[in-house]
């Protein structure tokens, strides 16, 4: 693996306590996933929110869902943090 890619990946263990290996899982049981079907994307949020010991909230779930759902997710990072944000 590149340093890059380790980095990365170091991070995001260390910000959110998720696993590599967790994320490559989830990143392949999605990969032919139909991100228009809601009750995909509600397990896929659900399961993310397990992996990260966070608890999202029905208002928070509708929410990233519908922008999924309706494949209107932010292009930056500013705006895709204020998403997953209380």
């Amino acid at each position: 693996m590149s340093d890059f890619k380790q980095n990365m990946f170091d991070q995001i263990q260390k910000k959110s306590n998720v696993q590599p290996d967790d994320i490559f899982k989830v990143a392949q049981s999605v990969q032919n996933a139909d991100f228009s079907d809601e009750k995909t994307v509600r397990q896929l949020v659900k399961q993310l929110a397990r992996l990260s010991g966070k608890s999202v909230s029905k208002q928070k779930e509708d929410k990233i869902v519908k922008a999924i759902t309706n494949n209107n997710m932010p292009k930056d990072m500013n705006t895709l943090s204020k998403l997953f944000k209380n």
